[in-house]
């Protein structure tokens, strides 16, 4: 399919549903590899993170013969870099999150971005949010307060639910920001697989050298953990997040956002029937209102303010 020509409605919603399938095992992943160490901390979470983005960059390499395959302008380039930082920040705070707190509350949290894609967007595009934005946004707000109240409370998994809910929020944050600016690289003349291709090699190089600031190693590992981060880079990577990226060329970026709503109902359960994680009533109340209230707000972002 040529980058120029839109694809029809039915293959953007088949992509975005291959990618929403593939990133719904990214947890699951992320968990089988910390159940595979004896102490997973900060260090092993920042090997998962650089050893996923830097097998997805070396996958891309036959992509960058074709760079210049298609004319673009010369900042989409600094679009594209950006966004791969923003990127590693993702992925360095959400794998970190994983030790800390449920698959449920993170899942849920990392998953707010259509509220953060809307304020930014606001602030940076000047595009005013309508009436059932702010509405939807103050609903997943009163959402957050029962996801963090079910950490505190113990009901929650995890050594360290407000931290790790904290570090679920960052990720957002970064991944809004990591959307946007990867819309913007691709308006401006990029291809999908240079804007990749560039970004996940950004990222890898932020995050390579992150884990020996920590002293941790990047070998001696048991080999399934090397098989899991294998999958991670295959499936929520490589199919998932680039699914994401081709899909905001077309779409509107909240209407992306919204649609990886289903990413948290997929990993929950997933770690319900891996794991047996059954999260608290408060964190399972809280992330269904901050579903609706996200729902909402993408809603309105569709409506003119």
């Amino acid at each position: 399919m040529s980058p120029s020509v839109r694809p029809s409605n039915w293959q953007v919603w088949l992509i975005l549903t291959a990618g929403i399938l593939s990133v719904s095992t990214a947890a699951i992943f992320i968990r089988m590899a910390f159940a595979a160490v004896d102490t997973p901390d900060v260090g092993f979470s920042l090997v998962l993170a650089a050893s996923r983005l830097t097998l997805a960059a070396l996958f891309l390499l036959p992509v960058w013969r074709n760079f210049r395959s298609t004319p673009f302008q010369a900042n989409a380039l600094l679009f594209s870099s950006i966004a791969g930082f923003f990127l590693a920040v993702h992925f360095a705070s959400w794998i970190t999150s994983l030790a800390y707190t449920s698959i449920a509350a993170s899942a849920t949290l990392v998953t707010t971005n259509p509220i953060w894609v809307a304020l930014i967007s606001w602030l940076w595009f000047r595009e005013q949010p309508t009436r059932l934005t702010i509405g939807g946004i103050l609903l997943t707000l009163l959402g957050g307060v029962f996801v963090a109240s079910g950490g505190l409370d113990g009901s929650s998994m995890g050594s360290n639910p407000p931290l790790g809910n904290f570090l679920a929020l960052l990720g957002s944050w970064s991944i809004s920001l990591y959307f946007l600016l990867g819309r913007e690289a691709q308006r401006r003349g990029l291809s999908i697989s240079s804007h990749v291709a560039l970004t996940y090699g950004v990222a890898a190089i932020v995050l390579l050298p992150l884990p020996l600031l920590f002293g941790t190693s990047y070998v001696g590992y048991p080999t399934q953990v090397y098989g899991w981060i294998l999958l991670m880079a295959v499936f929520p990577q490589l199919i998932g997040h680039t699914s994401f990226n081709w899909a905001v060329r077309w779409m509107s970026p909240t209407l992306v956002t919204l649609t990886i709503l289903a990413e948290p109902i997929g990993a929950s359960v997933l770690g319900i029937l891996v794991f047996q994680e059954i999260p608290g009533w408060q964190v399972g109340v809280g992330a269904a209102v901050i579903l609706l209230g996200v729902a909402i707000a993408a809603i309105g972002a569709r409506q003119p303010p």
